[in-house]
């Protein structure tokens, strides 16, 4: 079993295009979509949910009116301004981080620390296999832990059913989920496109990749809309000897293949679809050679 990730330095490189592409290309496979703050691979291939768990995780504090006498102290002490006193101590939600100082020194007790409800994950099936999603609330954090849940969980399905790859969508940058979402992958296919932020940001998530030392290879989406950068990527990829798997040319079918909700490989054969089958065609075969080795 092999498990590949698609990143990207910055959003908007299409890198979940590319995922769905792969879904339907890759066979016997199981899929992850770690980009847990802004999932989207769910638009491309319409899972159909079998199991939903909450995810629970961290701490937010909250106040005990009828104790509460307005002293201040919380006030003062919370480094994250998530606390006000007007009638009673105030805390928002949003703002809190849960780190207890609050709970600690309150003189009457008069805070609770209780565990937050962060999320959710799903198990799902779809017309490609078996995936593992999820999506964080709104102002969540602990989007690392629920990224290593989402990848634990693709991982027990691929064994149950005995697959032979994991496909997983991880988010864009170099943060937290991204960093989780390294842990345990074999390739990592980098989606980058010609311009200087694609470019600064492909640097940036090799550096990562070279730290953690995941073998990695890029692609450039939409690369013939700037061949100046574009060459510029590629000349960075043969200096840091890092595999070029291919360009893939602008085409508006992959805006079509989005408002339709279906992969650009099963709703087109144009050339994206091509250049994309065969970057598929490339990654297999390093993945398969790594394997043997």
């Amino acid at each position: 079993m092999r498990e590949i990730l698609i990143l990207s330095g910055k959003g908007g490189t299409g890198k979940t295009t590319m995922v769905g592409s792969l879904a339907a290309l890759v066979p016997n496979k199981v899929l992850a979509d770690c980009d847990v703050d802004a999932a989207d691979l769910h638009l491309l291939l319409n899972p159909k949910v079998k199991k939903e768990t909450e995810f629970w995780s961290g701490v937010t504090a909250k106040v005990d009116s009828s104790l509460c006498t307005a002293c201040g102290t919380c006030e003062e002490l919370c480094r994250f301004d998530a606390i006000k006193i007007l009638e009673k101590a105030e805390i928002d939600s949003l703002s809190c981080e849960g780190c207890g100082v609050c709970a600690e020194f309150c003189p009457e007790e008069a805070i609770d620390l209780n565990d937050n409800l962060c999320g959710s994950w799903f198990i799902s099936n779809t017309d490609y296999g078996p995936m593992v999603h999820a999506q964080l609330g709104i102002g969540e954090e602990n989007s690392g832990k629920l990224v290593s849940l989402v990848k634990k969980e693709a991982r027990s399905i691929a064994e149950k059913i005995k697959a032979d790859w994991i496909l997983v969508d991880g988010s864009p940058g170099i943060g937290c989920p991204v960093i989780a979402s390294l842990a345990g992958a074999d390739l990592i296919l980098i989606v980058t496109e010609p311009t200087k932020s694609g470019l600064h940001d492909l640097n940036r998530v090799l550096d990562l990749a070279e730290h953690f030392k995941v073998p990695s290879c890029v692609c450039i989406n939409k690369g013939d809309l700037n061949r100046e950068v574009a060459e510029k990527i590629q000349q960075t990829c043969l200096k840091r000897q890092i595999l070029m798997l291919g360009l893939i040319p602008f085409d508006p079918d992959a805006i079509s293949s989005v408002v339709a909700g279906k992969p650009l490989v099963e709703n087109s054969n144009g050339l994206g679809a091509m250049a994309i089958r065969e970057i598929w065609g490339k990654l297999e075969k390093i993945a398969l050679d790594q394997k043997k080795k």
